[in-house]
């Protein structure tokens, strides 16, 4: 997602404005809601320590891991189901329970399961699963059936059909679906975090701001999940775009 530079100062001047508006009406207004400034600054403080690079490549591990994962379950689940209507059909009631029942309920009932450093990996894949699953498979659904019919006249193979037929199809739906994946991976593992308590993750680190007050830690940090989450986005779109690139080609 790009974003434009006035639009962003534009905001950030009404946040320092609410800040500082905050820190004159009321004795508690810094720790209520910290300037950009302020977070700026503990975010400088932050970099430097061995414990800050840590946590992030900690949660960035089990939550891109949790996604890539759900993503290759996804493309094959939806691969199978393409040409199975009782598979698409049996697996209709689980997709759309996890579309439907917030993402709170699964944490909780997880961490019943599941050690709290794990928590993140699979609440985050269980969120993307469904969008890639869906795309993938609307993908599949609308993949010109002369072209399939001419190369089963022709006997081309399989390997040929992927690359040349499928791909160039499925991959805009894929690509769809992964940047919605991308930002729903994040706040879900985080989230997961938040309630699991895995030691050394961001979602600790979020839980301990919020507990001891530190509201400049606290945007810090969540300005960090947004930097981490925009970086791989764009990273994995650019590899997605690649590959329509030669598939194109």
């Amino acid at each position: 997602m790009e974003f434009k530079i006035r639009p962003v100062l534009f905001w950030l001047l009404i946040w320092q404005g609410g800040s500082m508006a905050l820190a004159v009406a009321h004795s508690g207004g810094k720790l209520l809601l910290a300037s950009p400034v302020q977070a700026s600054l503990r975010l400088l403080e932050l970099l430097p320590t061995p414990a800050f690079w840590r946590a992030v490549g900690n949660s960035s591990a089990r939550i891109l891991g949790g996604f890539l994962i759900s993503c290759a379950l996804a493309v094959l689940f939806a691969a199978l189901a393409a040409g199975r209507p009782w598979l698409r059909d049996l697996l209709a009631p689980p997709v759309a329970v996890v579309k439907a029942v917030p993402v709170a309920s699964f944490i909780i009932l997880a961490l019943v399961w599941l050690e709290g450093r794990s928590l993140s990996l699979f609440i985050s894949g269980l969120m993307v699963f469904p969008p890639v699953y869906l795309n993938v498979l609307e993908g599949l659904g609308r993949t010109d059936r002369k072209l399939l019919e001419l190369a089963r006249v022709y006997r081309i193979p399989r390997s040929r059909r992927l690359w040349g037929i499928y791909l160039p199809q499925v991959l805009p739906y894929f690509r769809s679906a992964a940047s919605l994946a991308l930002g729903l991976c994040w706040k879900a593992g985080t989230a997961a975090e938040v309630i699991g308590l895995p030691a050394g993750t961001i979602g600790e680190r979020l839980y301990t701001a919020k507990v001891y007050l530190e509201t400049p830690d606290l945007f810090a940090w969540t300005a960090v999940i947004l930097g981490l989450a925009a970086a791989f986005e764009r990273l994995f779109l650019a590899a997605v775009d690649t590959l329509a690139e030669r598939v194109g080609g």
